[in-house]
């Protein structure tokens, strides 16, 4: 299926690892120049060095913490004019209300939550003058799913969710659209080490986590290519009729109503 997306600019946050890091390469794949945005320099440049050895494209990166002043000014003047905005960085710390204090919290929020608003805030009137875009916000199955055991999560993800539908609702009148999507447990380092925390936990022994991927559908979780595949195809223009949507990607977990 040709995506037509070749020759299209893509600007990806978390780009250095995990879902950030298949999205580089999967969007290089179909021809896309790419701006990758993280605050490892070393593991952009190995993912850079990597696609350039396989793929005709361009690779720009940039080592930057977005929660620092004027974090998306710079990442305008270095990325310019992008067809495709991933947003993607930001880890929100799982815990109970009272294993998250207000600085863990706000500091979670400030990269996810608050980064993604901000970066479509700036993004989208650049996207409108030059005729159009797409906007794919990368958020998390803990918004539908409303976990104590990961409150600050939940919360965070569940406002993006709202913020993605508002604004993806009207946003094809400037020919923008703005999608959510909802991964559920991946095969990175993240879940493992949620997995860990609640083996020890709930049984005092972290090598136990095995037994709760275990409870996951297929008893694993998800390939990154089975997360990145549906995001570059819901930047395509085989997609051009879906904003304002949510699209969750967890096996059945939602349905079953539990993270783990």
């Amino acid at each position: 299926m040709d995506l037509a997306l070749n020759g299209k600019k893509v600007l990806i946050t978390g780009a250095s690892q995990g879902i950030g890091a298949g999205l580089s390469k999967a969007f290089a794949e179909e021809g896309c120049d790419v701006h990758l945005v993280a605050r490892s320099k070393d593991k952009l440049e190995a993912i850079r060095d990597d696609i350039l050895k396989n793929h005709d494209v361009q690779v720009t990166i940039q080592a930057l913490d977005l929660t620092s002043e004027g974090a998306i000014e710079k990442v305008l003047e270095a990325a310019g004019n992008v067809d495709i905005l991933i947003n993607n960085a930001g880890v929100i710390p799982s815990g109970s209300l009272w294993d998250i204090d207000e600085k863990k919290w706000r500091d979670g929020w400030d990269l996810k939550v608050f980064g993604y608003i901000n970066l479509t805030r700036a993004i989208y009137p650049r996207m409108k003058e030059q005729g159009g875009g797409v906007i794919i916000n990368n958020i998390g199955n803990g918004g539908e799913v409303f976990d104590p055991n990961y409150v600050a999560g939940t919360a965070g993800n569940a406002s993006l969710m709202a913020f993605t539908r508002a604004m993806g609702g009207c946003s094809l009148d400037d020919n923008i659209r703005i999608v959510g999507v909802n991964p559920g447990p991946v095969d990175t380092d993240r879940i493992y080490n949620m997995l860990k925390k609640r083996a020890k936990e709930w049984h005092d022994d972290e090598s136990r986590y095995t037994e709760l991927q275990n409870r996951y559908p297929l008893k694993r979780p998800a390939h990154i290519h089975e997360i990145t595949d549906l995001i570059v195809f819901l930047a395509s223009f085989r997609s051009g009729y879906t904003s304002g949507a949510i699209f969750t990607v967890d096996g059945g977990i939602t349905s079953r109503r539990s993270v783990i």
